[in-house]
């Protein structure tokens, strides 16, 4: 069986060639015997979708993606745009959406993750007063952290992301605030309260392949180079509940022992630890792209 291709993005000053962050990725993927295509990630984003793909030969059926993140809506575009050259993304809009958003995957983890509740908002357009404690009050009282639907602020912990009081609504959308500010316009989906909860230990990535773990690295922003390992019996029902064929879970143990989930992603677009030799990770794509 052929392997299925692997659409990369292209370098931007270089659109001949694989964007450097991923080029050991793309270098992996060709020595084990797979192909490579390549987009244009800033057309894409422009909204320029047939552009994105003009590099993208005809026929190539399906593909996975392996890139900088997408916004939900411009990765329907880029399917759409890869169907008119005959081309299909292994991961289809909708399960990219699920696995990318925490509103489209908190309800299969709610019981392994932190109690979340969340508000659509406009990227510059931060919830007034009233809205943020309706949502806290669905939230244990005590303190949260808030995020958008993709992303936290964590290195800006103060400012941007922890709040020791929900119930303390001033100065909860003043950290709300700075997070909208923060994310300016690349805001994903709206604002998401979460219950804080105490881990202890490095956290770690796990990717899963079609409801398996296949590999287990540092979360990117770790200084480790090792992780211990995870319990992983049960996270098993809720990624394979889950649906999608390629996500990453990153897990931390809780200060009671208990090993939490703490973020999903959409595997294709999440990012590899530097201590992650990139022939494990084009292992999991090379010869697995049917279902």
């Amino acid at each position: 069986m052929s392997s299925t291709p692997v659409l990369f993005c292209a370098d931007p000053l270089n659109p001949r060639t694989v964007d450097g962050h991923f080029a050991p990725e793309a270098r992996q993927v060709r020595a084990l015997g797979g192909s490579v295509a390549l987009i244009d990630h800033d057309a894409l984003l422009a909204g320029d979708a047939a552009l994105a793909v003009a590099r993208v030969p005809r026929g190539l059926g399906q593909l996975w993606y392996r890139g900088w993140m997408i916004p939900a809506d411009d990765y329907a575009a880029l399917h759409l745009a890869l169907r008119a050259r005959d081309a299909d993304l292994v991961v289809p809009p909708e399960r990219y959406r699920s696995a990318h958003h925490l509103p489209g995957w908190y309800e299969t983890f709610a019981a392994v993750t932190p109690a979340s509740a969340w508000l659509p908002t406009a990227p510059g357009v931060v919830p007034d007063a009233a809205e943020l404690a309706r949502v806290a009050k669905a939230l244990p009282a005590g303190p949260g952290i808030v995020k958008d639907y993709v992303k936290s602020r964590k290195h800006e912990w103060d400012e941007a992301c922890f709040v020791p009081d929900l119930t303390d609504v001033a100065g909860l959308r003043r950290v709300v605030a700075r997070l909208v500010e923060s994310q300016g316009e690349f805001l994903a989906g709206g604002v998401v309260l979460r219950a804080f909860e105490r881990f202890v230990g490095e956290e770690a990535r796990v990717w899963w392949l079609d409801g398996e773990p296949r590999l287990l690295t540092p979360h990117p922003d770790s200084d480790a180079h090792a992780v211990a390992t995870p319990e992983l019996d049960h996270l098993r029902g809720p990624v394979r509940d889950l649906g999608a064929r390629f996500v990453t879970t990153d897990v931390a143990r809780r200060d009671d022992g208990g090993w939490r989930v703490v973020e999903v992603g959409d595997a294709q677009v999440s990012d590899l630890h530097r201590a992650t030799a990139p022939e494990e990770f084009a292992a999991l794509l090379v010869g697995r792209g049917e279902a």
